[in-house]
């Protein structure tokens, strides 16, 4: 990618967010305008910037990253993304929005009327929350470092540095226009390119491979391994090399990589000839061979490929009902009716957005494969503008991409940083109004960005994913039988919160830490949804089943008002959608 094009283009999305962000500025007079725009953002308006910032780093990279390294059965990411807003619409979305609350926490306070639960959910919210932010700053690096060349970690400091300004600085009312406009930028910054990119595929006149188990290299293609490698290579290959290839140093030599395995060292560039299969990189000991990559549910996945797509299913499709970013933004709307045409909206923006991923994700697999070899599959919808085009044409569509790229992480950092500093700044730091949520602003994003110098393997749609399965496990059973079901005690909501959410919690932050890479243990840490869904639902129902008698005594209100209709100024209930 050209780096003067690239850095043009991210800087003049910075500059964009930042004009966008002060005319938000200006409109933004009161405490209420700063942290919920005073409850008057239209449907419309607010599906834009919903759209927006759950567009994140996983959906703009991470999605045709899968779909590249690991075929089909990764299109459950989108759908399931998607999915997820319906049972949102169905069950949550006008209830929680005539709970007045300002945060999950808030509702858990209001609903059961216990400081207990609203701390455990206050715990559970900032975990969520910096899990988000983990993939997003990691996206942040990878990109800066394609463009420049620059450590990973430089991204993601530069993201936490603007989005600590943009937050501190404009709240609520001004992040609604920021991240309204960088929905529409990253659908143009995807849909523009891909009709080049289809078009440039057309008219490519070179026989495409077969589908097979292993992807090939399109054209003669160069590769250059940053880190140390071991990968297996299935039939003899003839390359040239550069560098360090089995211990011994090589320089500028042709010679022939036979069957098995073979370790590249660090700073090697090889140059392999059109038509070569890709070998593969053996990254965890134990782990099964890739098998069939255009065939659903792959063995090769995690190696137990049903269980892991299930986890993946339940997590997605039960987990956006307590993403925190997401939550907040259905305060904003005047009333609950206004709130489920939002999440209407919101369905239709999503589903456009996602169907340009699988075809970067296919485009990837004939013109990127090497980047299976390098691990960097996340950068496939950056690098194939050049790959395809080339000349300026390619490098201006790089910018375009890489400029939405950039708008996909401040937007959804921007409000994951904004939900996270709410809690902070009201259950650590005194309450002492938007002088403490700008101090808790500095915090919400330096911790992430910190476990970003050290977290740097984890795929960024795996990271989400992760973020997903502790959301689904917590706050899922929590909103679900909270609304639905009056007979949820404190005890019953404390001990499902820890059961459920707190164990999942504790599957991820083990899986990111990497104890364990292979076998049943793994899949049951990497995709917990599967148990941990079920052990929130139970253990909540179970314990307020024995603890009956502590149903809190304003339950019956506060059921009806989040039940009840709004009334209008004229005093009745509107008509609903």
């Amino acid at each position: 990618m050209n780096q003067t094009y690239g850095i043009a283009g991210v800087s003049a999305v910075v500059l964009a967010t930042a004009l966008v962000g002060a005319l938000g500025l200006r409109v933004s007079r009161t405490t209420s305008d700063f942290y919920v725009a005073s409850r008057t953002v239209a449907p419309r308006l607010n599906a834009f910037a919903v759209s927006g910032e759950y567009l994140s780093a996983a959906s703009f990279l991470g999605i045709a990253g899968l779909l590249l390294a690991q075929g089909v059965d990764m299109l459950w990411f989108p759908i399931g993304y998607t999915a997820g807003f319906l049972v949102l619409l169905a069950f949550v979305a006008a209830p929680l929005r005539r709970s007045g609350a300002y945060t999950l926490p808030d509702f858990a306070e209001a609903r059961l009327e216990s400081r207990a639960v609203r701390r455990i959910a206050g715990v559970l919210v900032v975990g969520i929350g910096w899990l988000y932010l983990l993939p997003q700053l990691r996206g942040a690096g990878l990109t800066l470092r394609l463009l420049t060349g620059a450590p990973g970690w430089l991204g993601g400091l530069v993201v936490a540095v603007v989005v600590t300004a943009a937050v501190a600085a404009g709240g609520m009312r001004s992040i609604t226009f920021v991240q309204a406009f960088q929905y529409w930028l990253k659908l143009t910054a995807l849909l523009v390119p891909v009709v080049f990119l289809l078009l440039a595929w057309h008219s490519d006149r070179t026989p495409a491979p077969a589908w097979d188990d292993r992807p090939v290299f399109h054209r003669s293609t160069e590769v250059r391994v940053d880190r140390p490698l071991t990968v297996t290579v299935r039939e003899p290959v003839r390359v040239t090399a550069t560098g360090s290839l089995d211990g011994h140093p090589l320089r500028g030599a042709a010679l022939t990589l036979a069957e098995g395995r073979h370790r590249i060292g660090a700073g090697t560039t090889l140059r392999f000839p059109s038509g070569a299969r890709v070998p593969l990189p053996d990254r965890d000991p134990g782990r099964a061979t890739p098998s069939s990559w255009a065939t659903p549910l792959a063995s090769s996945r995690e190696q137990h490929g049903l269980y892991a797509t299930y986890g993946l299913i339940l997590a997605t499709f039960l987990g956006t009902m307590g993403l925190p970013h997401v939550v907040v933004r259905f305060y904003t709307n005047p009333d609950g009716r206004a709130a489920r045409r939002t999440t209407v909206i919101v369905l239709g923006l999503l589903g456009a957005f996602y169907l340009l991923m699988p075809l970067y994700g296919v485009l990837g697999r004939l013109y990127a494969p090497d980047l299976l070899l390098t691990g960097d599959t996340d950068a496939a919808v950056l690098v194939l503008p050049q790959r395809l085009l080339g000349g300026a044409g390619g490098d201006l569509l790089g910018a375009l991409v890489a400029g939405g790229a950039c708008a996909a992480f401040l937007s959804t950092a921007s409000g994951l940083t904004m939900s996270v500093a709410g809690i902070l700044a009201q259950d650590v730091l005194p309450a002492l109004g938007v002088r403490h949520f700008r101090l808790a602003v500095v915090p919400a994003i330096a911790v992430p960005a910190a476990a970003n110098t050290v977290v740097g393997d984890l795929p960024v749609a795996d990271a989400v994913g992760l973020a997903f399965a502790v959301s689904a496990s917590s706050f899922c059973p929590l909103l679900l039988l909270g609304i639905w079901w009056r007979g949820l005690t404190p005890q019953g909501a404390v001990a499902g919160l820890l059961l459920g959410g707190g164990s999942a919690l504790a599957a991820v932050t083990a899986t990111i830490a990497g104890g364990v890479r292979s076998g049943w243990l793994h899949t049951l840490l990497a995709w917990p949804a599967v148990w941990s869904v079920p052990v929130g639902f139970a253990a909540m129902v179970l314990t307020s089943l024995a603890t009956r008698d502590h149903v809190p005594p304003g339950t019956g209100a506060t059921m009806a008002r989040l039940h009840l209709p709004e009334t209008t100024p004229h005093g009745h209930a509107p008509t609903t959608p």
